[in-house]
C-alpha cells in the first residue's frame, strides 16, 4: 500500500510539472518576470518575499539561496524574507492584526526600486493581499507565486507578474513553486553575471 502510494505522489508530481513544461504563457511571463528582476538590481534593489506556512519556508528557501548561492559561489543579491523577525511579527500581529504581519514590514523597509514576491498557492492570504496594495502605494513592483486560478490576487489584478501553478493540490502547487524559484535564482545569476553586474568568486 505504501509504495503505490508513493508511485501514485511522484507520478502526479511529475504530470503535473510536465503541464508546466508544455505552458507557453507561462514561460513568457518567466522571462518578463526575469527582466523586471535584473532591471531592480541593476537599480540598486532587492527583494522583499513573504508567504504563510509552507509557503513562509519557500521565502526564507528562496531567500536563502538569492543571499549565498544556488550553486556556483557569486556576489551577493539582496533578498529580505518578511516571515523571520518574531518580535516584528508578533507586535503587528498583536497591536494591529494579523492580515498586517507583512504589510508593515513592507512600508517600512521597501522603497521604489524593490519588488515584492509574495507566495500564496490560493492567491486569497489576505496578509499577502495587503503586502501587493502597500507595494503599489510605495511605487513598487510586485511578483505573485500562486496555483489554482489564482484567487482574488489575480482577479484584481493586484501584482504586476503573476506565476500561475493549475491545480488544486496545495503540495503539487509548492512543489512546481520551488522548482520555478530555483529556476529563477539559475536565469537571474546568469543574466546579472553576463551583463557584468555580479560576478563569481
Amino acid at each position: 500500500m505504501i509504495q503505490k502510494l508513493l508511485k501514485e505522489a511522484i507520478t502526479d508530481a511529475a504530470q503535473n510539472i510536465e503541464k508546466l513544461s508544455q505552458d507557453t504563457k507561462l514561460h513568457e511571463t518567466f522571462e518578463q518576470m526575469i527582466k523586471m528582476m535584473v532591471d531592480c538590481y541593476k537599480a540598486g534593489g532587492g527583494l522583499f518575499v513573504a508567504g504563510n506556512g509552507g509557503s513562509a519556508a519557500d521565502a526564507q528557501h528562496f531567500v536563502a539561496e538569492l543571499v549565498v548561492k544556488l550553486s556556483k559561489d557569486r556576489d551577493p543579491l539582496k533578498a529580505i524574507a518578511l516571515t523571520v523577525d518574531t518580535s516584528i511579527i508578533t507586535a503587528a500581529g498583536n497591536d494591529y492584526s494579523y492580515d498586517h504581519i507583512f504589510s508593515r514590514q513592507v512600508e517600512a523597509l521597501m522603497t521604489s526600486k524593490d519588488i515584492f514576491f509574495g507566495f500564496t498557492t490560493s492567491g486569497n492570504s489576505p496578509n499577502i493581499l495587503k503586502c501587493f496594495e502597500m507595494a503599489k502605494k510605495i511605487g513598487a513592483k510586485s511578483i505573485l507565486f500562486t496555483g489554482k486560478d489564482g484567487g482574488v490576487a489575480v482577479k484584481e489584478k493586484m501584482a504586476d507578474i503573476n506565476i500561475i501553478v493549475p491545480g488544486d493540490n496545495t503540495a503539487r502547487i509548492q512543489e512546481a513553486h520551488a522548482i520555478l524559484y530555483h529556476t529563477v535564482c539559475y536565469c537571474l545569476e546568469k543574466r546579472l553575471v553576463d551583463d557584468g553586474f555580479i560576478k563569481y568568486r
